[in-house]
């Protein structure tokens, strides 16, 4: 019998442990992955503290995942082949079926298969996902890089490119950790003028580095809003930062019909009156992560300009560690868990 290893949580908020299971055979319109990185995302404690419906133990998370096909099922040949390099991200497949998808907005399908959630995720060696799911890596991409791109690097990269910004705007990132140091990379590189916002005058090196024309510390006597009116007031602003007050204290820093775009996830309400909004016809909108292509098209873009999250990589033995030093705060940027 073969048999892979999985991380895996037996009941909520419990801590991992390493197990062996029989490698599973994919079923119609499925392929299984070999799994070679996959990133820790802050969405995951989602699932491991059972905080959504649905949720199914033992559990094993994960949906930045990189890996190669070494298996496919029966309707799958014609446009994958064994060896082929895939990722697969939140968006580990839809249903086909409920309006969204028959509209053909298929990243908010009303039955999205995320995986971790909807099936076994990437903390291990092996996943069996769903082909509509599956992404193309880059030769120029290492697994390790393109595992978060299947989330962090497709939330920022489509928040940007769908938003109302053109190449000369000013747009804001707000925040540069996990998601925010790759929004600046790809604003920069979609010819934005690029403005970070971060707290901390420490922080203003780091910002130039990542692309960013201009640094906005949010802890400085001038308001964040004050600081982008200076500028001529933001076409777009990507929230990535956690954190709804910080959140709210953009929109006044907003162009007449400026765009919020909040990819940053915090349970607290935005401070945001209806008048702000009426005034000068500013929008504010959450953005989901994206499509199968729109991993594809990350991943191409981030090859072709040479933007790369930055990571730190741990074994799969290593994700206890791992997960609770993203939970944490304690890792700067991205965790990766590593197979090979």
């Amino acid at each position: 019998m073969s048999v892979y290893r999985a991380a895996q949580v037996t009941a909520a908020g419990g801590p991992f442990e390493i197990v062996e299971r029989e490698v599973p055979q994919p079923g119609p319109c499925h392929v299984r992955v070999a799994v070679d990185a996959c990133g820790v995302c802050h969405s995951d404690s989602l699932f491991v503290d059972d905080a959504v419906p649905g949720v199914r133990f033992p559990l094993v998370p994960g949906h930045e995942i990189a890996g190669r096909i070494e298996e496919l099922g029966e309707g799958t040949q014609n446009a994958w082949r064994v060896g082929d390099r895939v990722a697969v991200g939140w968006f580990g497949g839809s249903c086909g079926h409920c309006t969204p998808c028959r509209q053909g907005d298929f990243v908010v399908c009303r039955n999205l298969k995320v995986p971790g959630w909807a099936y076994d995720g990437g903390y291990a060696e092996t996943v069996i996902a769903p082909s509509d799911a599956l992404a193309r890596i880059p030769d120029a991409l290492a697994a390790t890089d393109a595992a978060p791109m299947a989330c962090a690097g497709v939330t920022t990269y489509n928040g940007l490119r769908r938003s109302s910004a053109r190449p000369g705007d000013l747009v804001a990132v707000l925040g540069i950790g996990g998601l925010g140091h790759l929004g600046v990379q790809y604003a920069a590189a979609m010819g934005y003028e690029t403005v970070a916002i971060a707290r901390g005058a420490a922080k203003a090196d780091f910002a130039e580095e990542l692309g960013a024309h201009h640094y906005i510390d949010s802890t400085g006597d001038t308001s964040v809003a004050d600081a982008l009116q200076a500028l001529g007031g933001a076409r777009v602003v990507l929230a990535t930062a956690a954190n709804s007050g910080a959140i709210t204290a953009t929109v006044e820093g907003l162009a007449p019909r400026g765009e919020l775009v909040v990819i940053g996830a915090d349970p607290e309400p935005l401070g945001i009156s209806p008048t702000q909004l009426l005034m000068s016809g500013k929008v504010v909108r959450g953005h989901p992560s994206g499509t199968a292509q729109d991993v594809q098209d990350t991943m191409a873009f981030s090859a072709l300009h040479g933007i790369r999250p930055m990571i730190e990589t741990v074994p799969l033995d290593g994700a206890t560690e791992a997960y609770r030093k993203m939970m944490s705060g304690a890792a700067r940027f991205r965790m990766v868990l590593t197979t090979r």
